[in-house]
């Protein structure tokens, strides 16, 4: 049975929600590997002037552990 690990991160992005996530994937993706699934827990925009100026997530990253 495989062993399933979580982490959480926050990431943002000034484009939008969409590419907060790939953000946080790329980002994980760098050093953890067998990423299965990202649940978005938080979701905010900073806003200035009345403008959102960027989004920010918290998420939590699943991924399998290797066996070896």
């Amino acid at each position: 049975m495989p062993i399933v690990k979580v982490i959480e991160v926050i990431a943002s992005s000034e484009k939008g929600i969409e590419d907060a996530i790939q953000s946080a994937v790329t980002e994980v993706s760098k050093t953890i590997h067998n990423i299965d699934s990202v649940y978005v827990k938080d979701i905010k925009a900073h806003v200035k002037d009345g403008k959102i100026t960027t989004y920010g997530l918290i998420c939590k990253v699943s991924f399998r552990i290797d066996n070896k």
